[in-house]
């Protein structure tokens, strides 16, 4: 029975992660870039963006577990939801903020390092980091949708919103289901931490690459 409980847990930990490896390829839009119309449209893209984006899918698992490690699952979570919020409106009303696909690879690199080094961060600091770094993800949600109408747009954020609070707020759960049933499972936790911040390290180098050599074909 142990045996079996071991990968159980190490599924849950790391499963959603491969599945969003999986996933890269559809390039952050369920409906295949084209501008949602209509409020299931709006609500479909706003659920699958942050699942079926690589980056932001394994930042915000890692929100989650790095909140519950901090033993702040909902206080946590929140300032990264509100930085969400945050940067997507101020895209849509067309502030642009620079090398934000560069920035979002940092924080998934760096949120991946903080759980796979086991470092014990003050709650400020990391509500500080979950609100900054939400800015950007949430940047990169506005790109979906801008030059939508208003009720597309409407149902958009609120799907962005509700997957990534589900997401966040399971993840955490997980965590600590897995660290109060046996303090030697954090290892599993740790593993995931290193997984995340593999991601962010090849995707942080791919984008300096074409930041780099943009003008080279």
């Amino acid at each position: 029975m142990a045996i079996h409980r071991s990968h159980a847990i190490r599924f849950a930990c790391a499963g959603p992660l491969l599945l969003a490896g999986t996933n890269a390829a559809l390039a952050h839009h369920a409906m295949g870039g084209l501008l949602p119309q209509t409020f299931g449209q709006g609500m479909l893209s706003g659920l699958a963006h942050p699942v079926i984006g690589m980056d932001h899918f394994a930042f915000v698992v890692a929100v989650g577990i790095t909140a519950a490690l901090a033993g702040r699952v909902w206080g946590l979570t929140l300032p990264f939801i509100g930085g969400t919020l945050a940067g997507c409106l101020i895209h849509l009303v067309g502030v642009t903020l620079p090398v934000a696909e560069l920035v979002i690879a940092a924080t998934v690199l760096l949120l991946g390092a903080i759980i796979a080094t086991n470092r014990e961060l003050p709650a400020l600091m990391l509500g500080v980091l979950f609100a900054g770094a939400g800015l950007f993800h949430g940047w990169a949600y506005g790109e979906s949708i801008f030059g939508a109408e208003q009720t597309p747009l409407i149902a958009y954020v609120v799907g962005f919103t509700l997957i990534q609070l589900v997401v966040a707020v399971l993840s955490g759960f997980v965590t600590r289901w897995v660290i109060d049933s046996d303090a030697a499972r954090r290892m599993n936790v740790r593993l995931v931490g290193a997984a995340v911040a593999g991601m962010g390290l090849v995707l942080f180098v791919g984008h300096v690459e074409g930041v780099l050599f943009a003008g080279i074909k």
